[in-house]
């Protein structure tokens, strides 16, 4: 499969390290990213122009407001398109292809550990599941409705958890922590918990480790009683809005 790749700043880029396996064609413009690619990823051609995409899978990683500008020959077999808030009607206007498809990885693509949403056209399904697992986990969704609202849960929300990452930091450097120290836990302590809520429900989960009158119970109280749940959902309500804005 050969694979034309449109754009490789931070996201595009974070997914170069999967897509080795196939051949890939990166198109980049800046001269210094396109040479510091160069050095970390010696199998792949990269080039400052695009090249014809007749038959090839274009991913598409640029802005969205770069959209219009692009000046593309051929028809690919596949669109698959990381741009958020950019509907599968635009991309058709942009991009001629046999087959489009809508993706929103994360950040996390760098460490092969994305969770990537996608949707579009259900003949080219297994394949792009295939590309996009490679640079993590991929989960079909059934309509652009439902990536829009994923684009929260999934690609958006990592900042939110840096945030509540820094937050608990800060709360142990204030009762006398080392920051050094208290740093050290954060990365074990999301991946920990990740793996346990592959297998249980939060709820489940929550009730698991909360004991009666115990630590875990005073926080949750002090949390609710803050309106950290109600605080993520409007976030979730902002970035769908926000999405379906851009």
């Amino acid at each position: 499969m050969d694979i034309v790749l449109i754009g490789a700043g931070n996201m595009g880029g974070a997914m170069l390290s999967g897509l080795q396996k196939y051949s890939v064609t990166v198109v980049e413009r800046d001269d210094s990213r396109a040479s510091v690619l160069k050095e970390k990823f010696s199998n792949i051609d990269i080039v400052n122009k695009i090249p014809d995409i007749s038959g090839k899978v274009v991913i598409l990683a640029i802005k969205p407001q770069s959209l219009n500008s692009l000046v593309i020959n051929g028809r690919a077999k596949a669109l698959v398109s990381i741009l958020a808030g950019v509907n599968i009607d635009r991309l058709k206007v942009a991009v001629d292809a046999e087959y489009y498809i809508r993706a929103m990885p994360n950040v996390a693509a760098m460490n092969l550990k994305s969770v990537t949403s996608l949707t579009g056209d259900i003949e080219f399904k297994d394949s792009a599941l295939e590309i996009l697992s490679t640079i993590g986990k991929a989960i079909w969704l059934n309509s652009e409705k439902e990536l829009d609202i994923a684009t929260g849960l999934a690609a958006s929300s990592p900042a939110w958890l840096a945030l509540v990452a820094e937050a608990l930091a800060d709360g142990a450097v204030n009762l006398g922590l080392p920051r050094d120290k208290a740093y050290e836990y954060l990365g074990s302590l999301f991946e920990g918990v990740g793996s346990i809520l592959e297998q249980k429900h939060p709820a489940m989960f929550k009730d698991m480790v909360t004991s009666p009158g115990g630590t875990t119970i005073a926080g949750i109280y002090a949390l609710e009683d803050r309106g950290v749940r109600a605080a993520f959902i409007s976030a979730m309500e902002e970035c769908y809005k926000r999405a379906k804005e851009i």
